[in-house]
């Protein structure tokens, strides 16, 4: 809910910037609006909590650090 006073403010303020100071006035308002989204609650994921057997999990865990743990020092 936009707070009138402080839209009125903004646009009033807006108004004195040039066109340039504008973009980026726009541009950071829109990095505000779309910052990364809420996750889900851990309740919600309770659901899945058990449904992995042992076999797999030891996978996945296997394939995590076999993957993600090294450092590729040229990679840069």
């Amino acid at each position: 809910m936009i707070n009138p006073t402080i839209k009125e403010q903004i646009l009033s303020d807006l108004d004195r910037l040039s066109p340039e100071e504008q973009t980026r006035a726009a541009e950071f308002v829109h990095s505000l609006a779309s910052r990364t989204p809420r996750g889900i609650p851990g309740r919600d994921l309770r659901r899945f909590a058990g449904i992995l057997d042992p076999e797999s999990a030891r996978e996945m865990i296997e394939a995590i650090e076999e993957g993600c743990e090294r450092v590729d020092l040229d990679e840069w």
